[in-house]
């Protein structure tokens, strides 16, 4: 496989792998028990994460058999996010369930949750690893603190810090 990296999923359960300078497909992951909602690779390029209903799953990038090597199934609704952090200790996802959780990869289940006051649509990591930002469907009005929420609005934004004691 390529230095790049191309992935695409969707309804119809599969995760393909693409030599995008061939258009050709290079590899196929089957992903039985839901649509594919999203997909995130590590920033090394070994592992891809791919979320459904209602569970999240980690698969080798570039050799396995297929089958996933971690599953996550704490979520009560849609896994709508996904995403990782820069070196891969931990990963993010959210749900429809009103939910982001964050995950030690070397755990079994998540370590934080944060309560979202509405479904989660997307989550996006800052670049300093400590914040996040979610995106949700519900009119929130707060203003911004330094601990927990920092920015709402009628676009259902809301930030939060990641990391414990800072």
């Amino acid at each position: 496989m390529s230095a790049v990296v191309l992935a695409t999923a969707g309804y119809d359960h599969k995760i393909r792998f693409w030599e995008a300078s061939r258009e050709k497909c290079t590899r196929v992951l089957k992903y039985p028990e839901s649509q594919v909602n999203a997909l995130a690779i590590t920033n090394d390029k070994q592992y891809i994460a791919a979320v459904g209903n209602p569970h999240a799953k980690i698969f080798e990038v570039h050799h396995g058999e297929g089958s996933p090597i971690r599953s996550y199934d704490a979520h009560g609704g849609n896994v709508t996010c996904v995403g990782f952090q820069c070196d891969a200790k931990w990963m993010y996802t959210a749900s429809e369930d009103k939910t982001i959780k964050i995950w030690d990869l070397r755990a079994p289940r998540w370590q934080r949750q944060y309560e979202c006051p509405a479904g989660v649509n997307s989550v996006a990591l800052h670049p300093n690893q400590a914040n996040q930002a979610s995106a949700y469907s519900r009119l929130i009005v707060s203003s911004p603190s330094s601990s927990s929420s920092c920015f709402s609005s009628s676009s259902g934004i809301w930030c939060r810090e990641t990391r414990q004691g800072t």
